[in-house]
């Protein structure tokens, strides 16, 4: 089998899908790569450092899709919805594609994938099942995301995040509150700790409490029913309005006892719920910072603007998109692990081989044989209304 890695078409997407030190074993598993030029430059992987590992170099997209079986990308499909259909055109019945491709949002995107005869792995539906976490691409990106998020809050809070003693006087640690414990929030606590800040967080689900806690930080604990909150893959579950309305009303303080707030609440196919009205914003210290992770979603801040900085009531809301991206060396190391591992995974003896009794390949895999097959994503189809 021939593995193409192309260059990433996303805007700002700097990461690439395969780095030169994962293609020794992707050759013991008996595939070749066939990467195309420049596809990992901003990352920091030249041409040569793909040549020297066995890589053969694609002077165009053309060819790189043409002599590829197998295509594995970052952003593909529903991820990157407005050249997703380019790459789709290069694509022939009988090819496979491995990456993000959001497909609970763009389900009508995989439809035209399947027409194609593609068969597409989605990296976002990996099973939370002991031996597929070294495939989890999820969670290696939100390792990455919830580090940044601290940085970027860092860089614009107009104090420091360390307790201070000089001969100027005692300067106080910063407070910090992460709203949603999953990796990302995890990794934010843990960072802010090493930087010297008190820390503190909030999720839904009871059952993170211990893991709060084993990163220096307190747990914050709400007087709500939270039994049925998080779903069999270990999500938190969408709950109903009036669930929303109490949480904010009774967060209100906590939030406006932080210096910042990290936000990263997201329900996988759903709206990013509302946890910070404007009301919270305003009661906050002036000069504090929030950092929504759930921006491109919509976002958990009812004033977050995705990919912009928005300074109101003198509260500085950050809405990035893409952290991972901007961290995209080792982003692309812990990507090309995740897919590397998988693809070892399904290679047997250089072949492709779909077991679909095995759960990591029926929970990945979107579209084979002209169909789509995932269940969740063909009732997500049937779901929604014919025009």
């Amino acid at each position: 089998m021939k593995i193409g890695v192309p260059k990433e078409t996303f805007p700002e997407e700097k990461r690439v899908a395969l780095i030169p030190a994962d293609l020794p074993a992707l050759k013991k598993a008996g595939a070749e790569v066939l990467v195309e030029a420049g596809a990992g430059m901003v990352a920091g992987f030249r041409d040569s450092d793909y040549q020297d590992k066995g890589a053969s170099i694609a002077s165009s997209r053309q060819e790189l899709f043409s002599q590829a079986d197998i295509i594995v990308q970052v952003r593909a499909g529903g991820a990157n919805p407005k050249l997703a259909l380019d790459d789709l055109a290069l694509m022939r019945s009988g090819q496979y594609l491995i990456g993000f491709l959001e497909p609970m949002w763009e389900a009508q995107l995989m439809t035209e994938i399947a027409a194609r005869g593609v068969s597409a792995f989605s990296m976002e539906l990996m099973p939370r099942i002991s031996r597929a976490q070294s495939m989890d691409a999820l969670s290696s990106m939100a390792t990455i995301a919830g580090y940044k998020a601290v940085l970027l809050a860092a860089s614009h809070l107009p104090r420091m995040f360390p307790l201070l003693m000089t001969a100027a006087g005692t300067i106080t640690p910063a407070h910090v509150f992460v709203i949603g414990v999953g990796v990302a929030g995890l990794q934010a606590l843990a960072t802010a700790r090493r930087l010297g800040a008190a820390t503190e967080a909030y999720d839904v689900r009871p059952a993170v409490k211990d893991q709060v806690e084993s990163v220096g930080a307190r747990f914050v604990e709400l007087p709500l029913e939270t039994a049925d909150a998080e779903d069999k893959g270990g999500y938190a579950k969408a709950q109903d309005e009036s669930f929303y309305r109490r949480q904010q009303e009774l967060m209100r303080e906590v939030i406006a006892r932080n210096d910042i707030v990290i936000t990263t609440a997201a329900i996988p196919g759903k709206k990013s719920p509302l946890l910070v009205t404007e009301e919270m914003v305003q009661g906050m210290r002036p000069g504090s910072v929030i950092v929504d992770l759930a921006a491109e979603r919509g976002g958990n801040c009812a004033l977050t603007r995705p990919n912009e900085t928005v300074v109101a009531h003198d509260i500085t809301i950050l809405g990035p998109t893409n952290l991972p991206s901007t961290v995209a060396n080792h982003a692309s190391q812990l990507y090309s692990r995740n897919i590397t591992t998988f693809l070892r995974h399904v290679l047997k003896g250089g072949e492709l081989n779909l077991n679909m009794e095995d759960q990591i390949v029926y929970d990945t895999l979107v579209t084979h044989q002209g169909k789509v097959v995932h269940p969740r994503i063909r009732d997500l189809l049937t779901s929604v209304p014919s025009s």
